[in-house]
């Protein structure tokens, strides 16, 4: 079994995206105030899981993205 770490994002501050609009539907938020990480939750469930990606492959992701 894998030991994953479990983080402390308590503190984090939570932003959606500019394209998510106003209607609450389904949406990512991103937290980027951790110096190594970017946490990923779903807005629906701000207490369940989040994801963490490390920055340079997110960065990545983030530029490809907004090449598509």
């Amino acid at each position: 079994m894998r030991n994953i770490p479990d983080y402390d994002f308590s503190a984090a501050v939570w932003r959606k995206s500019s394209y998510s609009g106003g209607s609450g539907g389904d949406c990512v938020e991103v937290a980027e105030a951790h110096p190594t990480l970017i946490p990923v939750r779903d807005s629906k469930n701000p207490d369940g899981p989040k994801l963490t990606f490390h920055i340079k492959p997110w960065s990545t992701f983030v530029t490809n993205l907004k090449h598509t």
